[in-house]
């Protein structure tokens, strides 16, 4: 798994007004989550290679020398602006399982676009449940014998390192027949 290191300071002081301030100087408000419970302060030019990004990383949390390693747990934005208002991180630890949305990446060409099919993805991502020394960087999914009408299911996807925390049957990419094929097909048969 990729690492990305994020400096960030202790806060002095917490609530709306020590928030509001630190969000006019270009800083978001974070806290990080493990045996103690830690409020600190980064920059928020420093979440631009973690949340705009379609990759997952394991964070370095450098917060005045002190190094912990841990996840982006939950992010909050303005709901008319997208400012980051808030995050909170999650220390890891080797011994207790995580969830993180890991994204897919497909294998090869499906048969069936060769034949004129379209693919269609219909998930960038999978809620992931593993230890941190077992997580993935991406799930891989070939799609190389899909034909015109398959589809690839979470089912298709099989790991004892880690857990997908979706139904079975959930519907990952399928090659559809595109509607002038279909209306060919069925003036044929006429």
């Amino acid at each position: 798994m990729k690492n990305l290191e994020i400096v960030g300071y202790q806060r002095k002081s917490t609530g709306k007004q020590s928030s509001k301030s630190l969000r006019k100087e270009g800083y978001v408000p974070c806290v990080v989550y493990g045996k103690e419970t830690i409020h600190f302060y980064t920059f928020a030019s420093l979440f631009k290679p973690l949340v705009y990004t379609p990759e997952v990383y394991f964070i370095t949390l450098n917060l005045e020398g002190e190094n912990h390693q841990c996840i982006l747990y939950d992010i909050q934005y303005h709901p008319v602006n997208e400012m980051i208002l808030h995050a909170d991180f999650l220390i890891l630890s080797d011994d207790k399982k995580i969830k993180m949305d890991i994204p897919i990446q497909l294998k090869g060409r499906a048969k069936g676009v060769a034949k004129g099919g379209e693919l269609y993805k219909k998930c960038r991502k999978l809620p992931v449940q593993a230890y941190p020394q077992n997580m993935p960087e991406y799930i891989h999914l070939n799609i190389e014998d899909l034909e015109m009408g398959d589809m690839k299911q979470v089912k298709d996807i099989t790991s004892e390192k880690f857990n997908i925390l979706m139904p079975p049957s959930t519907s990952i990419v399928s090659v559809e027949i595109p509607r002038a094929l279909r209306n060919k097909n069925k003036e044929e048969k006429k």
